[in-house]
């Protein structure tokens, strides 16, 4: 069993990833961090280098909390949405916890399309958490 986290560096993905760290305490399972992108033109080297900087220091975090972990950067073309679903069924996850964004009125009609697959597509219970002051 484990506990899955979407982690973007944003104040959403940190508020995910602080209660996926929390959840994954209080379940006594491993959290897995996963950090998903389609890659292309738009990711370059040195966007590749930032976001393994950050993975580094999420590792360094976890690790000093003492929160077993395991941090997974995917760049297979997949959307993040499909990613997280499939770590998510191959390590029997008990929960995924996403991070999200607060919209506008009309961005309200449409949840975000990656939150919505996993609320949708998800074989296990979803938490979707905002971003507080603190994050």
């Amino acid at each position: 069993m484990s506990v899955i986290v979407g982690y973007i560096p944003t104040r959403e993905g940190r508020a995910a990833l602080r209660q996926a760290s929390e959840e994954a305490k209080l379940r006594n399972v491993k959290l897995i961090v996963v950090n998903s992108h389609r890659g292309g033109r738009d990711f370059d080297a040195s966007e590749a280098q930032r976001f393994e900087e950050e993975l580094a220091k999420v590792q360094a975090d976890l690790d000093a909390a003492g929160v077993e972990h395991e941090v997974r950067a995917l760049v297979r073309g997949n959307e993040p949405a499909e990613d997280l679903v499939g770590v998510a069924e191959e390590s029997d996850a008990s929960c995924i916890v996403i991070g999200l964004r607060r919209r506008s009125p009309i961005g309200k009609l449409i949840l975000g399309s990656n939150a919505q697959r996993i609320l949708l597509e998800a074989s296990c219970p979803v938490l979707a958490v905002k971003a507080g002051e603190n994050d």
